[in-house]
């Protein structure tokens, strides 16, 4: 069973940990009553959602045997504006794989799979938010390039 704990700081910030003592600062913007000191907690649904994606890509590119030598991903969200709760409705999802002979099939495959099947985040936000997601596949220089 997953444990995580928060500790409010003052005013709207708070300070939360999980098990093994990794930690995490949320806090409101300026407007909302806050210092904007820390991640609102609604970004952290996005962060959830960017590194369980981006673990699965790896793994199934790993598994694809594709030379990948990074991975970097750009969520952006929009969020409902006139009604409560003010979930996200929109998120798109942009991955950048860098690599040497990585297969545009094998990163929409593994992109699709994440979505699809494995990310339990994505598997947590429903039907009720569209998510998009789009690639692209950025050769590497070669190793012993001068």
């Amino acid at each position: 069973m997953d444990d995580v704990r928060i500790r409010w700081a003052g005013k709207r910030q708070f300070v939360g940990w999980d098990q093994a003592g990794h930690g995490v600062v949320m806090d409101s913007t300026l407007t909302h009553g806050g210092e904007g000191s820390g991640v609102r907690p609604l970004e952290l649904v996005l962060y959830g959602l960017a590194g369980c994606t981006a673990m699965d890509v790896i793994s199934i590119l790993e598994k694809k045997r594709q030379s990948v030598s990074a991975l970097e991903i750009h969520v952006q969200a929009e969020q409902r504006t006139d009604d409560y709760p003010k979930i996200y409705e929109r998120i798109n999802i942009h991955f950048v794989v860098s690599g040497r002979d990585v297969a545009d099939t094998a990163v929409a495959r593994s992109i699709e799979l994440s979505e699809e099947k494995y990310c339990s985040v994505r598997g947590m936000l429903g039907p009720q938010v569209d998510v998009t997601t789009s690639f692209e596949v950025r050769e590497a220089a070669p190793e012993n390039a001068d």
